[in-house]
């Protein structure tokens, strides 16, 4: 049995610690931060095995450095010189074993070009998606193009319903605002806003959350629906899908 743990970091980030019944041995993804993660080692008397990076963003990779001169882990990560420690460089299509169960790794470019996802099947299958996709939104255009992010999200969409969406930030609420006013009579978003309030107001994470959810919420998963298209033509082109989601983020990007 693998359980997945939140470590918070900085303000809203997140690095997951992926741990396999009771082993000693552990894996965290995207260590922005080093000191949340040694203080949480060292505090359940954990031994670092293993680290997944999806892109070179110091929010991402910042701590890196730090964990491999203590703990020498193995570092798994885009094939990108310009993130340094890395020993196993992957791309699509390849998979890896962590903490016992097989990844694949998916190619995701949109927020950075570099970016990577990394999933596994099972009960229930998991997906490590980085900043590409958030619950109830996706990661801005840092260097790829509205087409590639377009995209990387239909690719994580082909995904099983009940994946679990393990996203690196808590972004929950203010995309939720986002999708209210992109999507005004979509009750399932009312609902989920009034369940991640809840969870924020106990300090509690809004993730993961699942596939099956962010169909339901998630305004650049919904570029189809007639809704989300008739309200975002008034910020622009919607004549496809993939214009609706290049509106869509331009207005996102200035909500």
């Amino acid at each position: 049995m693998l359980s997945v743990t939140p470590i918070p970091a900085f303000s809203d980030n997140y690095i997951w610690l992926l741990r396999q019944d009771t082993s000693q041995a552990v894996c965290v993804v995207d260590p922005g931060d080093a000191t949340p993660v040694i203080d949480w080692l060292e505090r359940e008397r954990l031994e670092l095995d293993t680290v997944l990076i999806t892109h070179h963003h110091h929010d991402h990779t910042g701590g890196l450095a730090e964990l491999i001169k203590r703990y020498s882990p193995r570092v798994i990560g885009p094939d990108n010189p310009e993130i340094h420690g890395i020993d196993e460089r992957v791309g699509d299509g390849d998979k890896v074993r962590v903490m016992g169960r097989l990844f694949e790794v998916l190619a995701l470019p949109g927020h950075t070009l570099d970016h990577i996802g990394f999933f596994t099947p099972g009960i229930p299958p998991l997906l490590f998606s980085g900043d590409v996709l958030f619950s109830a939104g996706c990661g801005r255009l840092f260097e790829g193009t509205p087409e590639q992010m377009h995209e990387s999200l239909g690719r994580l969409d082909a995904l099983p319903a009940d994946t679990l969406v393990f996203a690196a930030h808590e972004y929950t609420l203010a995309n939720l605002a986002f999708a209210r006013a992109a999507d005004p009579d979509n009750p399932d978003i009312a609902e989920a806003e009034a369940e991640c309030q809840r969870a924020r107001e106990l300090d509690r994470p809004t993730l993961p959350t699942t596939l099956d959810r962010e169909r339901r919420i998630n305004p650049f998963l919904r570029c189809a629906s007639d809704g989300v298209r008739q309200t975002a033509s008034a910020h622009g082109d919607t004549g496809s899908e993939l214009a609706t989601f290049t509106t869509l983020r331009a207005w996102k990007d200035d909500f």
